[in-house]
């Protein structure tokens, strides 16, 4: 069976990411969320991602139209019944995912493959609370999903081959290339990435260098795109405390502790780019 629809929970940044990556693609997307006017703004933000790329002329008006009608935004759990997978893109809250799994289980067919985007927590535990654990799979986009290239397609202990091979077959499918890493906390490009920032962090709080001069000191020494603190900042830092958090309980490992500063700013509401003040001012 080849994945010809895919259902999305979530019309947020990573929701509407994945949602325009299959549209482009020519693939059904349908696109859920809780309320009419976080669907709506999920759209929105797809429309003026498209947009962008007519004016650059890279797609023309008729394509970003026809890519746009293969959207189906929508707030009830009900419209996933047809769908060939869906795609969990809830926030990173293993309650709220839970919930949701059992929301989705209720609709969907025998056959539909269940994927979470989750960027921390366990595939196998998250499959063992389904009734079709060798259909669960994790298949991680990056953000912004619709210019990364990358996805990390995750097997549980449960997940079977051929799960796997519909799984990898829609990430390429969608322009990605996908690689596919065992379940552990942080899976592998998180687990290299996300200490990295946390480091950053140490660094700033013990005053041995500015935000801006340890940006520019990773950007210039190591030929990063973007600096660490920046990154955070984009990522949202209670994401990344949250993903800390993840490493430091599942490996009982002091090297993965969050660092106090990243505490302490989530604490104060100054979570980045979307609140406006993280380690820079937006």
């Amino acid at each position: 069976m080849t994945i010809k629809t895919v259902g999305i929970i979530g019309a947020g940044t990573m929701g509407n990411g994945i949602a325009q990556a299959c549209a482009v693609a020519g693939i059904a997307a349908v696109m859920l969320d809780i309320n009419e006017a976080a669907v709506q703004k999920g759209i929105a933000t797809v429309s003026a991602s498209l947009d962008r790329l007519v004016k650059k002329e890279k797609m023309t008006a008729e394509q970003k139209a026809a890519a746009l009608d293969r959207i189906k935004p929508t707030t009830q759990m009900a419209d996933m019944r047809a769908v060939d997978i869906v795609i969990e893109a809830a926030t990173e809250n293993e309650s709220l995912k839970l919930k949701i799994l059992k929301e989705i289980e209720a609709v969907i067919g025998a056959e539909t493959i269940i994927a979470s985007n989750t960027s921390s927590i366990s595939i196998t535990r998250l499959a063992a609370a389904t009734g079709r654990a060798d259909k669960f799979i994790g298949m991680h986009f990056f953000n912004p999903v619709p210019l990364m290239a990358l996805v990390e397609i995750i097997r549980g202990l449960q997940t079977s081959d051929q799960t796997h091979a519909k799984v990898e077959a829609l990430s390429k499918a969608l322009g990605k290339t996908p690689i596919t890493v065992k379940n552990n906390p942080g899976f592998v490009v998180n687990r290299i990435l996300c200490p990295m920032i946390n480091e950053a962090i140490f660094v700033l709080a013990e005053g041995l260098a500015s935000a801006e001069e340890i940006d520019a000191g990773m950007k210039l020494g190591c030929n990063q795109p973007i600096g660490p603190l920046a990154l955070a900042d984009m990522i949202g830092l209670d994401t990344m405390l949250a993903v800390m958090n993840v490493f430091y309980e599942g490996f009982n490992d002091s090297k993965y502790r969050p660092a106090p500063l990243l505490k302490e700013m989530v604490a104060a509401g100054y979570l980045g780019r979307k609140t406006g003040r993280g380690f820079y001012s937006y």
